[in-house]
């Protein structure tokens, strides 16, 4: 590895590394001296320094004798773009706006709005999001199940034509208030009842204004093949950008059946469809504990679902039907695999089981009294959960698939609340350590380009992202020998190591692996293309 001069030639092969001009003289507000930088492309490193003024990059290369206010020595550090974070459930930001949990991690983008849920009034929110300052940069989609809720409601039907616009011209006004696309979370309520046709017609308004489409797709255990077509379809038929957001394979039965997903994936690409992917790196997954109750259940919201559980024969039909989910899909076909982690009406399950919670009852753990106590959790307002219903070797799978992206699925969070799935404090590092450094599943260079210059591609961001001269000074810088986490499922509340210091548009929000009490980030909107 060789370190850049400060030649003339120097300068034209740092248009290869920076992309834009070449500065080796001045005064900066941030010098980083001799790191391994990583531009974000994927390609090797370079040794080089990089000068930072005001909130962008001014020079990369041999900055020889150049003066700075701060001066970070990293020699035998990576020096990477600060991570983006294409999957972030952003909902705790007003209460946790320093965003601790994320920059500890290196990231210093996260796009909110995930799975079909976002803010309303969206441009509103964004105005005093900005006023109360972020610790990092944040965007956000607009969620086709806000949407949808908005104008129907829990209504397990399809729109009038009337409602149809109504939802289009609320992901119009989004779009034009900064909105980076469009969302969907189809297993959930209210966008399991709808068609592949009304998410089309709502996401061709969001291509139209140059944004992307994510999707928590509708199955994602035994009709996770319908699924990824329906994704495909909607590609298609829409004309935008599709990320298969957290992709997954869940259940026993549909386990190594990431291959097929995979195939269909290159297949899409190979006819013209962009279509990508993003995941966490572990094999849990966390949410409502209501995923598995049948949909049909839970349409016109609680009151409803309570109503139905009071007709004898309609909760045999629900309780069979979350004994198929326990069996066949999130549940993993064992009560221990099923693991609280917010539990506002019995903190003390929170890190426990659903088979220990039905010892404590004095029931014996089958399937079947599972699923009269997952009914008995929703009627108490039900919990979320971590699930452990995914296969080791399809989570390895698709992270090695080229279009695959590095995204947290996390949620903003202080230690000692609640019982989080560890990739809220964990996800990136766990990829550079263990992936990267210790299973050698991916190259280094490789992981870092799933973490910045993708997503920021996919995205759409024009000045993150890479490290050239220019662009915003979003940088992470790791230790590649000891960067880690430290999080587990036994507990989560633990900070990565080996990462002393995270950039946010030129200013140290972690320094020497201590957060620093102020709030550099920006929120982003996305302009008309």
């Amino acid at each position: 590895m060789k370190r850049l001069p400060t030649s003339l030639m120097a300068c034209m092969g740092m248009l290869l590394l920076a992309g834009t001009g070449c500065n080796s003289t001045g005064n900066y507000d941030l010098l980083l001296k001799g790191g391994m930088v990583y531009d974000g492309s994927g390609g090797p490193p370079q040794i080089a320094d990089i000068g930072i003024r005001g909130d962008s990059i001014a020079a990369i290369g041999d900055l020889g004798d150049a003066q700075a206010q701060r001066v970070l020595e990293v020699g035998g550090m990576a020096v990477s773009p600060g991570f983006i974070d294409l999957h972030t459930h952003l909902d705790p930001v007003m209460t946790h706006s320093d965003c601790e949990s994320h920059l500890r991690q290196g990231v210093t983008t996260s796009l909110g709005g995930p799975d079909g849920s976002s803010p309303w009034p969206f441009d509103a929110y964004l105005d005093s999001l900005s006023n109360l300052g972020v610790g990092m940069n944040v965007g956000y989609l607009i969620g086709h199940n806000t949407v949808r809720r908005n104008v129907m409601g829990l209504d397990n039907r399809a729109p009038t034509p009337e409602e149809l616009e109504q939802m289009k011209a609320q992901v119009a006004l989004a779009m034009e208030e900064g909105a980076w696309g469009i969302s969907t979370g189809l297993k959930y309520l209210p966008g399991s009842f709808s068609e592949t046709e009304e998410v089309v017609a709502l996401s061709r308004v969001a291509s139209e204004a140059g944004g992307i489409y994510t999707s928590h797709l509708r199955e994602e255990g035994l009709e996770i093949f319908a699924s990824v077509q329906e994704a495909i379809t909607i590609s298609e038929q829409a004309d935008i950008t599709v990320v298969l957001t957290h992709h997954k394979v869940i259940g026993k039965p549909m386990w190594g059946k990431s291959r097929e997903t995979l195939a269909m994936v290159d297949s899409a690409r190979a006819k013209g469809l962009d279509v990508r992917i993003d995941q966490y790196p572990y094999n849990a997954s966390y949410t409502g504990i209501s995923v598995l109750i049948p949909a049909w259940a839970r349409a016109g919201g609680q009151e409803a679902f309570l109503q139905r559980l009071a007709d004898p024969i309609l909760r045999d039909s629900i309780h069979a039907g979350v004994v198929f989910n326990i069996l066949n899909d999130r549940g993993g076909d064992d009560l221990a695999r099923i693991q609280f982690a917010r539990v506002s009406w019995m903190p003390e399950l929170e890190g426990k089981t659903l088979k220990y919670w039905c010892e404590q009852q004095g029931l014996e753990p089958t399937l079947e009294n599972g699923a009269d106590l997952v009914l008995d959790a929703q009627k108490r307002g039900g919990a979320s959960c971590v699930f452990f219903a995914m296969d080791e070797g399809d989570v390895q799978q698709i992270m090695q698939h080229p279009y695959t992206m590095i995204a947290s699925d996390g949620r903003l969070v202080n230690p000692g609340e609640g019982h989080p799935h560890p990739r809220w404090y964990g996800t990136f590092p766990r990829v550079l350590g263990k992936y990267v450094r210790e299973e050698k599943r991916l190259p280094l260079e490789t992981a870092l380009y799933k973490m910045t210059g993708l997503p920021a591609h996919t995205m759409g961001l024009s000045d993150r992202g890479y490290l050239r001269v220019g662009m915003k000074a979003d940088v992470t810088v790791f230790d590649p020998e000891t960067v880690a986490d430290r999080a587990t499922f036994e507990k989560p509340h633990q900070y990565p190591d080996g990462i002393p210091y995270v950039i946010v548009n030129g200013h140290l929000a972690v320094d020497e692996g201590e957060l620093v009490p102020a709030k550099n980030g920006r929120v982003l909107r996305k302009t008309k293309p």
